[in-house]
């Protein structure tokens, strides 16, 4: 009696790609939802420098406002309210010039941000941007 078994039980493939793909569905996962994250972060980057640029120069041409505020309150309503999908505390605008016709005014500004992977935060921090111009 032979107790061999069949030749072709020993090469049978059966499950073999579905075993492969379970060990590469993780970090596959993984990559995508990582350059999905940083999209998300580099989008909030984009419209932090948009709503400062929007705010510096508002501070430029705001020398001579009437506003109570005075021209930084004005600049940090400014950036504020051009933050596109991002929500920008005013405490984290900072306006600083002198106020002289052809002198610079910088507006800087903060945004936190985090990035997590399935619920673990991976990296956190600020997004800062910062522009100058000269004061009309």
């Amino acid at each position: 009696m032979n107790n061999k078994p069949p030749r072709t039980s020993l090469r049978n493939s059966d499950g073999q790609t579905l075993v492969e793909f379970a060990i590469v569905l993780p970090l596959l996962a993984l990559l995508l939802f990582g350059v999905i994250q940083f999209g998300i972060v580099f989008n909030n980057y984009i419209d932090l420098t948009d709503a400062v640029r929007a705010g510096a120069r508002t501070a430029a041409v705001s020398r001579q406002t009437t506003d109570p505020s005075g021209p930084s309150g004005v600049t940090q309503q400014a950036v504020v309210g051009s933050a596109g999908d991002i929500t920008i505390n005013p405490a984290n605008v900072t306006v600083t010039s002198d106020w002289l016709p052809g002198d610079p005014v910088s507006v800087q500004a903060t945004y936190p941000y985090s990035i997590s992977l399935f619920g673990v935060v991976v990296a956190s921090g600020n997004l800062q941007s910062k522009t100058t111009e000269r004061v009309e």
